[in-house]
């Protein structure tokens, strides 16, 4: 089956002339929207799209003039990312007929370089949430398990991939949206450093932590995506004029001998599940048969990082979501308005869901007169030294490496009603998104359910190449990106 290919595998079958994109691109968008009732990955399907770029990208093939090496190649967007004249509603009912004048900068990136779109992803409502559970348009369900979820916030993108309906999708990461869906999905998926990206027309959360990012079947593909999307832009004064390597001639010294793992204790606590905690010590114990040297270390900041993250972001998403008045555009409440300010209120609760009010509460309670100094300010001394905690122990290894998640993919409802337990999901992955450091999550095996566990891994600073040349090792040595959920 084409849908069975990886993104290198496809685009040099599509060069070698085996099959064409609009054959590949017919396939994909059969599965994406025959699986969609059951999977919900998809919130627009853009099957019209789709067939024109693949027609076109076959007319330049033919021509000898492919675009890159994603020319011709399926692909899906998570739905916060803003694309010209294609709904794009954050999975909220406030912007649910949304068509934006402009395309974000990733979409126009990959656009150039030959993107056939699939379709947009669902996604927590404003990314608001871990599981999936928190969009307008529904519940994402886990291609391995379609009673549990997928992950999230950017479920949809890594359920998307995993289920053979694209080659590769984007999704957002602010506390772990990429990293959590990928472990629970069973695919690979990278959040970058803070500012590799550029986040130019992609709906804000927390500004100071949001981050871009690619799903796929391997590490390999990543780095193809990679490729297209990083470097500086003159719309997002966050991005930095770093230089961006060839990320895949990178891959091609994939030897780990000499490699320091660090081994952070504070990852591996109560709480981890028993066979969590054995895949990711295992794949572990692989790397160290392929020569590298496990260290152990301490990240002591680690136990603060949730309660940091709860302040910092709420506080940055209010701020964010602020201008959703249904004046400028957006949902036109229904009721009667007598005053400017029940346009507000009227607005702002028929289009926002609970969670997206629970954290705009939260967010705006940190920033009121009176509380700012004593949560916000010291949250962001705080974040300073869990930067600082990850600055040492890289002055002592190369990578480190920890579980993505406490658990395997949990029942869908199983913690939708408690917010605490939800947000703990994410305390393996905010630490990295505090410091702004490159994360990589790659499958390493399955629980005694059969369900897919990630292994995280996380380097310094603008080092993707390296942290992509270590995973990719990885799945030289080892098979399990290459299962498949039966659907």
């Amino acid at each position: 089956m084409l849908s069975e290919l990886t993104l290198k595998e496809a685009s040099e079958g599509l060069r070698a002339g085996k099959f064409k994109s609009a054959e590949l691109t017919e396939e994909m968008l059969g599965r994406a929207e025959g699986l969609n009732p059951e999977l919900n990955a998809y919130i627009t399907v853009t099957g019209d799209v789709a067939r024109k770029a693949a027609g076109e990208s076959d007319q330049r093939a033919q021509n000898g003039g492919l675009l890159s090496a994603l020319d011709g190649m399926p692909g899906a967007l998570k739905d916060i990312v803003n694309t010209k004249g294609i709904r794009s509603t954050s999975a909220s009912k406030i912007l649910a007929n949304f068509v934006p004048p402009y395309n974000a900068t990733v979409a126009e990136k990959l656009g150039q370089a030959g993107m056939v779109l699939t379709g947009k992803t669902n996604t927590d409502e404003f990314a608001c949430g871990g599981s999936t559970e928190y969009s307008a348009f529904g519940v994402t369900h886990n291609p391995w398990d379609l009673s549990r979820v997928a992950g999230g916030s950017s479920g949809g993108s890594a359920a998307a991939v995993a289920a053979g309906t694209c080659l590769y999708a984007i999704g957002t990461d602010t506390g772990g949206s990429i990293r959590l869906p990928a472990s629970f999905c069973g695919v690979s998926g990278l959040k970058v450093t803070y500012g590799r990206v550029s986040r130019s027309g992609v709906t804000a959360m927390a500004s100071s932590l949001d981050s871009i990012g690619p799903f796929a079947k391997t590490v390999e593909d990543l780095a193809l995506v990679m490729q297209v999307i990083a470097g500086n832009d003159v719309k997002d004064s966050t991005t930095l004029r770093v230089a961006v390597p060839d990320y895949t001639a990178a891959l091609k010294d994939a030897s780990v001998k000499g490699l320091r793992i660090g081994v952070p204790k504070e990852y591996f606590v109560e709480g981890l599940s028993a066979d969590v905690e054995k895949l990711v010590r295992g794949a572990m114990s692989e790397y160290e048969r392929m020569g590298a040297k496990l260290v152990p270390i301490s990240l002591p900041y680690t136990k603060y990082a949730v309660a940091i993250y709860y302040i910092i972001m709420p506080a940055e998403l209010s701020a964010n979501l602020s201008r959703y008045d249904g004046i400028r555009y957006g949902l036109k409440p229904e009721g009667e308005i007598n005053e400017l300010i029940d346009q507000y209120y009227m607005t702002r609760d028929q289009g926002f869901g609970q969670e997206v009010k629970r954290r705009i509460l939260t967010g705006t309670y940190v920033l009121s007169a009176g509380y700012f100094d004593a949560y916000y300010r010291k949250a962001m001394k705080v974040r300073t030294l869990i930067k600082q905690d990850f600055d040492n122990a890289f002055k002592d290894v190369d990578v480190i490496m920890t579980p993505v998640s406490p658990t395997a993919a949990f029942k869908i409802g199983e913690k939708s009603n408690d917010p605490l337990s939800m947000y703990l999901e994410d305390a393996f992955t905010i630490p990295a998104s505090m410091a702004g450091v490159p994360a990589l999550s790659i499958p390493c095996g399955f629980s005694s359910d059969g369900l897919p566990v990630g292994l995280q891994i996380i380097s310094p600073q603008f080092s993707e190449h390296k942290l992509m040349a270590v995973g990719h090792a990885y799945q030289l040595a080892t098979d399990w990106h290459k299962k498949f959920p039966k659907l």
